[in-house]
């Protein structure tokens, strides 16, 4: 198992919106932007949002997000955002979009503002509207959505770009469009490249940089290659962001994901020798026990194994 090679775009997504909130509505929704009073700060809702959500049967929440603002006409306005990253298109995420707004509305009877944020790779998946109509009754529920696979026809567009949130979107883009290993750490390496030529404060280099390191998840043998060419790269700028601190945590995941792998071997091949030895149904009984062991723990069991009578002989 190599947990390097999972994308996780959730979490990186709500880190993102949490940090970068202004800028990532000047460059996705900028006109709600223009209509926020930018001096009377902003607010999450996590709370708020998890109480009318947490009964819903609707699917996945991605990095749904809530944060409280003030319109300029100094209008307590709160901010619902739908992030939906997965592969395919789900069917019920208008509905989705609609129940949360109404649910918001009549709980805490607020304005709520509601935007989607499509960053799958269906190009024809764009709902924008819930629609239901019977017998002379009708609700018509439109919010505003932007389709990330778009910026792609704009990407000069986001490489000239001083926003922050240009290279999240640049990331996620990459992250679902290249296919194999090799051309995501070429991407990967070159949206680094980017943010050091931009000349950014330390602290928004090592927050882009656990965003992309989040989103294109690489091999642990292309993933080590990445860092040393960050490496050299931050020593030919002078520029020693990625401190020892922040490699020993990155690498640090790396080697537990080879441990991982070694341990995940190793206790599929214990079952295995104890399948043939006793069959598979003394092998279903101690599969909790022996994926649960640790390496050292796994090596000696498969020792006791070549000499063993009894399964018991092997456990106890």
């Amino acid at each position: 198992m190599n947990t390097r090679s999972v994308d996780d775009h959730d979490s990186p997504w709500k880190e993102a919106l949490e940090q970068r909130f202004p800028e990532f509505l000047a460059l996705l929704f900028p006109d709600v932007y223009e209509q926020v009073d930018w001096s009377q700060g902003r607010e999450f809702l996590d709370k708020e949002l998890q109480q009318v959500v947490q009964d819903a049967e609707l699917g996945r929440r991605y990095a749904d997000k809530l944060v409280k603002v003030f319109a300029r006409d100094g209008t307590e306005t709160w901010v619902l955002i739908h992030v939906e990253v997965q592969g395919e298109a789900e069917r019920d995420f208008a509905e989705r979009m609609y129940v949360y707004h109404y649910r918001l509305f009549d709980r805490y009877q607020m304005d709520v503002v509601s935007l989607g944020v499509l960053a799958d790779s269906n190009r024809n998946f764009r709902p924008n509207s819930y629609h239901w109509k019977r017998w002379g009754c009708e609700l018509d529920f439109r919010f505003p959505r932007v389709k990330l696979l778009d910026w792609q026809d704009h990407w000069a567009q986001l490489e000239r770009s001083d926003n922050v949130f240009a290279l999240v979107v640049m990331a996620q883009l990459r992250a679902k469009s290249s296919k194999r290993a090799e051309e995501r750490q070429a991407w990967k390496f070159q949206l680094v490249q980017l943010m050091y030529e931009r000349g950014y404060e330390r602290d928004v280099i090592l927050e882009l940089f656990r965003v992309i390191d989040w989103m294109i998840r690489l091999p642990d043998a292309l993933e080590r290659q990445f860092l040393e060419s960050v490496y050299q790269l931050e020593e030919s700028k002078k520029m020693p962001y990625v401190t020892s601190a922040e490699r020993f945590g990155i690498e640090k995941g790396i080697q537990q994901g080879m441990q991982q792998g070694m341990q995940q071997g190793e206790a599929n091949m214990l079952l295995r020798q104890i399948t043939r030895k006793y069959g598979v149904d003394v092998a279903t009984a101690y599969r909790e026990q022996v994926e649960k062991a640790d390496t050292d723990t796994l090596l000696e069991w498969s020792e006791r194994l070549l000499f063993a009578e009894k399964i018991e002989d092997i456990f106890h």
